[in-house]
């Protein structure tokens, strides 16, 4: 190995940035592997554990860039080092083309109507500018992450008394007029509203109601901790507000991980005054009933899809999603083809309420998951790089995400855990999403197919046969396309399914020997 590295002071780049430096540098001649992150303590120890880096200096912080190659030969490594500077820097500007703006005024008087901000900025920082947006009288959309819960509550106070949004801080998604921001998916216009304080939660929905023939008026994100017993729900009230007087908003559908009881009610009460039948998918919740019979209670994401569909069908006729026939024979023969001792499931996902739901859904035939974001805090994970059991990791976490690309971005923290955990004889079925839509990896499930060979290929030396069930999260209209992603996937092998909670109960099927999951859903 011919390793060599640079850390550049004082020196942010965002997801997309740093994806886009490490790709320029891995495609360079002589090149085997390259790294472009930001300094913090978890980055700096997954170099070195890589061997990517020898040590850095104290003083690098969050701010820093750090790069690192490995390199055919010294002299190369050097060389590519030295010709960083050249792959940061923009491109000259060409005879016609308008000047970069750099504040919020500049770009308020290059689009003097602009009604909302989106801020990506590190954390730190990320309370200032939003305050300026919200001075100037816009709505934010909040990507950055590392915003502290006082920071987060007192800015939505501040917004929502100037009747403004605040979507995040930490939102992936949102989709505003049809205009998608983030990770939004390509999805049809149509009658329901959602609101969602889940990211891929939010896609999940969005994109099955798209699939299945129906579409959204806007879907509004608003944050993972804004229906938190702290910050009280306070734009999911703003929203539901808005969406309640928005006349072309016929059906709400309301998408969170399980809130405390007194917001929880606080939410619901909210939604009878809109006066809209509404759909409420609190994933895995303990509820009983709404007390409102407009008010539909469901668990899973794929239960809120359907359940808002058969709302605006209005005869009660439900869409049932139903896997491709005969998947159960397949999975029949990766359970007889397994070996003593391999009896465990992992999961790989770059999505958290994708991850979350899975883990719901497991639980039903697998017991305890462990996991870096638990259902119960009791199977947390000690060390989220180790698994224990059946688990599930999300590595969109930000332990994962601080000064990195995040993993439906760049799928090489993926690849890693995925031929990691794949190499483990006692793993029996690797469970993963792909996640589609703007933003995400021009080709998600292409980058995990060179994983996907060389674990396969390794478990089979060893005598061993391993399955691998997916769900790819978006549509046909998205820039890489559901269907040529779906096959990419099949054409190696993977089980695919058309719903995240499916893709899980056949992994659970799997894993659990054959044991499958009482439903009414087409377990055929």
């Amino acid at each position: 190995m011919a390793i060599a590295s640079v850390v550049k002071k004082n020196h942010y780049q965002d997801s997309l940035k740093l994806m886009q430096l490490s790709r320029k540098l891995s495609a360079l001649p002589g090149i085997r592997k390259a790294a472009a992150i930001m300094a913090t303590e978890a980055n700096l120890k997954m170099l070195r554990d890589a061997g990517l880096i020898g040590g850095a200096p104290e003083s690098a912080n969050a701010n820093d860039l750090i790069v690192a190659v490995d390199a055919e030969t010294g002299s190369r490594a050097r060389e590519v080092i030295d010709m960083l500077d050249s792959l940061i820097t923009p491109a000259v500007k060409r005879a016609g083309e308008s000047e970069p703006v750099k504040s919020m005024d500049a770009a308020l008087g290059v689009f003097p109507g602009a009604n909302i901000a989106l801020i990506s900025v590190p954390g730190e920082f990320a309370k200032l500018e939003v305050s300026k947006a919200i001075e100037k009288g816009l709505h934010t959309f909040l990507f950055s992450d590392n915003v502290t819960i006082e920071e987060e509550i007192e800015i939505k106070r501040r917004a929502s008394g100037r009747g403004l949004l605040v979507m995040g801080p930490g939102c992936g998604t949102a989709i505003i007029n049809g205009t998608g921001l983030g990770f939004a998916n390509v999805v049809n216009g149509g009658p329901i509203g959602v609101i969602a304080a889940a990211g891929t939660g939010m896609q999940e929905v969005t994109s099955l109601l798209s699939n299945w023939g129906s579409g959204i008026t806007h879907a509004i994100g608003v944050g993972g901790r804004d229906m938190s017993e702290e910050v009280g729900g306070i734009m999911t009230l703003d929203a539901l507000r808005i969406l309640g007087g928005d006349n072309n908003t016929k059906v709400l559908l309301i998408v969170s991980k399980p809130p405390s009881k007194k917001v929880a009610e606080k939410i619901l009460a909210a939604i009878g005054e809109t006066g809209k039948p509404a759909v409420v998918c609190f994933l895995g919740h303990s509820m009983r009933t709404s007390g409102d019979e407009k008010i539909k209670l469901v668990s899973t994401l794929e239960e809120a899809a359907y359940s808002a569909l058969a709302l605006v069908n209005g005869s009660g006729k439900k869409y049932i999603p139903v896997p491709e026939k005969g998947w159960k024979r397949q999975a029949g023969k990766y359970v007889r083809a397994q070996k003593r001792g391999q009896r465990y499931l992992r999961g790989i996902f770059s999505g958290g309420t994708l991850c979350f739901e899975a883990q719901h859904i497991l639980t039903e035939t697998l017991g305890d998951i462990y996991s870096n974001a638990p259902l119960d805090k009791k199977n947390r994970l000690k060390d989220s790089n180790v698994s224990i059991g059946n688990t599930c990791v999300d590595l969109g976490e930000e332990e994962f995400t601080v000064g990195r690309p995040h993993p439906m971005i760049d799928a090489a923290l993926r690849s890693e855990r995925l031929i990691s955990e794949a190499a483990k004889p006692d793993v029996a079925v690797i469970l993963f999403d792909v996640v589609l839509g703007y933003v995400a990896s021009p080709d998600p499930a292409g980058d995990l197919l060179p994983a996907i060979r060389s674990a396969k290929a390794s478990a089979r030396k060893k005598g061993r046969s391993l399955a691998f069930v997916s769900h790819v999260c978006g549509t046909d209209s998205d820039p890489q396309g559901l269907r040529d992603q779906e096959e990419k996937l099949t054409k190696e092998g993977v089980m695919v399914f058309p719903t995240n909670a499916w893709a899980s109960r056949a992994a659970g099927f799997i894993a659990s020997g054959g044991r499958e999951i009482e439903t009414d859903r087409g377990n055929k």
